[in-house]
């Protein structure tokens, strides 16, 4: 994109205490690696208990705000909050005809929590109007309900199609969010105006906390910000949808006001601030903590969970060792380029050992499945994610610098050693009897297969030392990025159904 820095313009109104609206925009803008300005909308008299008042500076004040950030800055993407009135809607709209950045994200501020609608119905339709200027517009569950002009989904399905039914009619992607659905889930789905299935579907449990003051507005300013990074929605949504997640989980930790507060933007670099100036003994261990989110979004994985206890259905279970069986192949071209690339004998032997491994003993006892069950060969096409991943892989160790390489196929030795460590205890919690994937969940436990992911992580640890810190961040970036393929790998075999016609992602 235009910028390693994305340089980010949130228009938006305040919040004295800083976890909602232009505060919370700003905070996840940095948190997301972008520089953050603002062009203020309304001025809020509020806290974490509610709103007391609001004063709308008069619209030209605004519109000299806009037009003194164009006039300087090139803008790399724009997140519009709450706009209010007719006539800010229709200055930020001339704006946006005039000065349109590359990336635009509409978070239409139409509805309370509590449910009271925020916009007069002029206003509301002004609001739709504006609709089509932008990339990506991120309702909640009653604000998509208005755009579409029908009552509130009160399923996850119908809220799909409606997400659907206004992507097509403005021409933009609709970020259909489920977090206002009742149950333990928080499904989010990325619908565009073509296409029939959403691009990209995600799904969780509930994160439990109080402290919500803010979400849309901050998962809105990191989604600008990372696809001015990225280009990617669907990578875009991945990280902040994970990164949200962490800020929730987190958020109590700030104990700020009495009634809903803030979630925790900066959780992530919490440990970072805590150990300013040292030179982290276990570079990996700052990247396993970094982990830590879509590890336990593996875990709760149905998949995962039926393949601990025994009840996967056996068409699932052979589903997934054909893709294993192919991504393996893959692998080990990955690990052979790690081989070449080694700067010294150690590493050469080791990564050239892994393979061959991958090749015979790893292979070997997918194929004795699938032959067992009929078919000694791969049944099907690679899965998008099975390509997804192999092609990062073979990308990392081929062009990125060798430590950057390592960082990219550690997480196949110690994500999958971890994952064996919570299936163990899955199948051991099922009690005596038989478990019909034994065998394949004793290659977990192997202790070569533990001792060489303790290597692995060595290597790793050895090369962060003597990298610069801009190889550090891009290792850091990529073990996050194989660690979240590695849970979309096991995703893809795990839910039994479609969402939409494509994977969906546990």
């Amino acid at each position: 994109m235009s910028a390693r820095v994305p340089r980010v313009l949130a228009v938006a109104g305040t919040d004295p205490t800083g976890g909602a609206g232009q505060h919370a925009d700003l905070k996840s803008i940095a948190a997301m690696g972008g520089y953050g300005m603002s062009a203020v909308t309304a001025v809020v008299v509020q806290n974490t208990v509610g709103v007391r008042a609001i004063h709308v500076p008069p619209v030209e004040f605004l519109t000299a705000q806009l037009e003194a950030v164009a006039e300087d800055v090139e803008i790399d993407a724009v997140k519009i909050g709450m706009l209010g009135s007719v006539p800010v809607i229709e200055a930020v709209t001339r704006w946006l005809g005039a000065h349109r950045p590359p990336v635009v994200v509409l978070d239409p501020v139409m509805v309370a929590t509590s449910g009271g609608r925020l916009l007069e119905p002029d206003a509301e339709d002004a609001l739709r109007s504006m609709l089509g200027l932008a990339d990506l517009i991120t309702p909640n569950l009653q604000e998509l309900a208005v755009l579409a002009g029908e009552d509130t989904a009160p399923s996850w399905e119908e809220a799909l199609a409606q997400g659907h039914r206004v992507a097509r009619a403005h021409g933009t992607l609709v970020l259909v969010k489920g977090g206002h659905l009742t149950g333990d889930r928080t499904p989010d789905a990325l619908v565009g105006p073509d296409a029939p299935e959403p691009l990209v579907a995600f799904d969780g449990v509930r994160v439990p906390t109080e402290n919500s003051h803010g979400t849309g507005c901050s998962l809105s300013s990191a989604l600008a910000t990372l696809q001015a990074r990225h280009g990617d929605w669907p990578r875009s949504l991945r990280i902040a949808r994970d990164w949200l997640r962490g800020a929730l989980e987190t958020s109590g930790e700030l104990s700020v006001g009495h009634g809903s507060g803030p979630v925790h933007h900066f959780h992530h670099v919490q440990h970072a601030l805590e150990t300013w100036g040292a030179v982290p003994e276990r570079f990996s261990d700052e990247l396993w903590e970094a982990s830590a989110a879509v590890r336990r979004e593996i875990e709760e994985l149905e998949f995962v969970r039926r393949l601990g206890d025994g009840r996967l259905e056996p068409d699932r279970f052979l589903a997934y060792l054909d893709q294993d069986l192919q991504y393996l192949d893959g692998y080990s071209r990955a690990l052979a380029l790690l081989a070449a690339r080694a700067p010294d004998e150690e590493q050469r032997l080791f990564f050239a050992a892994g393979a061959v491994s991958c090749t015979e003993t790893e292979a070997q006892l997918h194929r004795a499945r699938l032959q067992h069950a009929g078919d000694g060969g791969a049944r099907d096409e690679p899965a998008e994610v099975t390509r997804r991943y192999t092609t990062f892989l073979l990308a990392a160790t081929a062009a990125e610098p060798y430590p950057v390489g390592l960082a990219a196929v550690l997480p196949c030795y110690w994500v999958y050693a971890d994952v064996g460590r919570h299936l163990g205890e899955l199948a051991a919690a099922g009690g005596p009897g038989e478990h019909p994937y034994a065998d394949w969940l004793a290659t977990y436990a192997d202790e070569g297969f533990q001792e060489a992911t303790r290597t692995a992580r060595r290597l790793l640890d050895d090369a962060a030392r003597e990298a610069p810190a801009e190889v550090r961040e891009r290792m850091r970036e990529v073990f996050l990025e194989a660690c979240a393929l590695e849970r979309d790998f096991f995703a893809a075999p795990g839910t039994g159904r479609r969402l939409a016609g494509i994977d969906r992602i546990e």
